[in-house]
């Protein structure tokens, strides 16, 4: 018997609640597997702008100077922007799963073609190309997991997810001890063999994701009823195939005006109107991790290299510890926020990440730290703000309704990163030829009063999201009283 019923263009529908009710399973772990690898391909990309910073400015074709590798790395941010929003406003017309391969496919055209690179201007173009694939393919992963998770670990999923950049920080650090090491590859060769390694993950990855469904909210929402009904009956079967058991009592449905389109007159209203405290907080916590995290993490081989002495080739092994302190962080932290709530513990992550960071820019101003001590104390600080970092993403991802998730998602990213992410790069690459410690200390001070900043405002405006559906968490603009 179906548990959708439609009458002309209103919809009732059981589906948000029994993809709550489920169990976790395999088909969840695969889910996470197919499509949180998106930032670990991110983590990749970072990484390797940031490990293969010595090598692009001793490259004898390249020849870069700190600001020219402080604004690629803005390019790449750039581009990230731009694609998260165009390709944002299509998962949201189009639809999840399209999206998520085109904009993989993106990713690994524009990554290997990276590697190809012959002046700085061909470097940019491919890095903005780059940021572009993997900014839109944050909204629509985004979007997809936030569909498909249950809620009541809904939390700790997204942050694990996200936490998973680290991983690909991990083997883009390793990836670059290896092809940075003189005895195997050639100076001008190494780096791109580096970049090569995200395209061929990427092809891997695309082979993956072909058995994930579209999200059925998203299918219910746009009146494609029978779709949406055979893909919730299969993962319920495929859940209760593997031994897994839930109640199957009815559960409440919700009424929905079937729609096609969004238009861009709603979106205006939602955020500036009817949601703008929302939009306040997603927008602060978007920009502060921005700027914390992007600013320090892209000139990491920089400030190593200048201020410690530290070899190029050598740089990797000191992102590795790094790396694994803010992989840990999230998996970690994360289920707190499903037990100690959002409000709590996302307000407690950005405002010890700031003080922990200004401890530390007094520290490095001082001249207390060397090479390796300023990496333990990165490692303990973003062991904290890796976990809030990712907040920020499921926050603005759970906290909109369903027909603008996607567009809301790549809305605040893009704002975000403009702000916070963008602009950072180029000024800590500006700061570090500076060659001056108090200069490069006031921008860690104004990267941990942003956040916080940040911690007050979550504080005073948050949403207790956890454990609740999305619909109850913000109701459907095509919701039926």
């Amino acid at each position: 018997m179906t548990d959708i019923t439609q009458s002309g263009r209103i919809i009732e529908t059981d589906i948000p609640a029994r993809l709550d009710r489920l169990p976790w399973g395999r088909f969840h772990t695969l889910v996470v597997i197919a499509l949180g690898v998106t930032w670990a391909l991110d983590g990749l990309e970072v990484t390797l702008a940031g490990t293969l910073a010595g090598a692009l400015k001793q490259s004898p074709l390249l020849q870069f100077t700190n600001t020219q590798i402080g604004l690629a790395s803005s390019a790449y941010l750039a581009g990230a922007v731009t694609g998260g929003l165009g390709f944002g406003w299509l998962t949201d017309i189009l639809g999840r799963r399209k999206l998520f391969f085109i904009t993989l496919a993106l990713y690994v055209v524009a990554t290997a073609a990276t590697a190809f690179s012959w002046d700085f201007w061909s470097f940019v173009v491919f890095r903005f190309l780059t940021g572009a694939g993997i900014g839109g393919e944050y909204t629509a992963i985004n979007s997809t997991i936030q569909e498909l998770i249950p809620a009541r670990v809904r939390g700790r999923t997204d942050l694990a997810i996200n936490g998973c950049f680290w991983l690909g920080a991990l083997l883009g650090a390793g990836g670059a001890s290896v092809v940075l090491d003189p005895a195997l590859f050639q100076p001008d060769h190494g780096w791109r063999f580096a970049f090569l390694i995200g395209a061929v993950l990427g092809l891997l990855i695309l082979l993956m994701r072909l058995w994930i469904p579209e999200s059925p909210r998203w299918l219910v929402l746009h009146g494609r009823v029978e779709e949406a009904h055979k893909i919730i009956e299969d993962i319920e079967t495929w859940v209760t195939g593997r031994g897994h058991r839930f109640d199957p009592a009815p559960v409440p449905k919700l009424k929905l005006h079937a729609r096609d389109r969004l238009h861009v007159r709603e979106v205006v209203h939602v955020l500036f109107d009817l949601h703008r405290r929302r939009a306040i907080v997603g927008l602060v916590l978007m920009a502060a991790q921005a700027f914390f995290y992007n600013a320090i993490f892209f000139t990491y081989a920089l400030v190593l290299a200048d201020f410690y002495g530290v070899p190029s080739d050598d740089v990797g092994h000191y992102i590795i510890p790094f790396a694994i302190g803010n992989l840990l962080g999230p998996l970690i932290l994360g289920p707190l926020f499903d037990s100690v709530g959002r409000r709590t513990m996302i307000a407690l992550t950005y405002a010890v990440s700031g003080i922990l960071l200004a401890a530390t820019a007094w520290l490095f101003w001082a001249g207390y730290l060397n090479a390796m001590t300023q990496t333990i104390a990165w490692s303990v600080i973003f062991f904290v703000a890796s976990a809030a970092a990712s907040s920020a993403y499921l926050t603005v991802s759970e906290t909109f309704p369903l027909e603008l998730r996607a567009i809301a998602i790549a809305i605040f990213y893009a704002i975000g990163t403009g702000i916070g992410g963008v602009a950072g790069p180029a000024i800590f690459g500006a700061l570090i030829d500076t060659g001056s410690r108090p200069h490069l200390a006031y921008g860690y001070l104004a990267g941990a009063l942003l956040m916080i900043a940040a911690a007050l405002v979550q504080w005073r405006w948050g949403v207790a999201a956890e454990r609740r559906s999305l619909e109850s968490v913000c109701r459907p603009l095509a919701a039926v009283d």
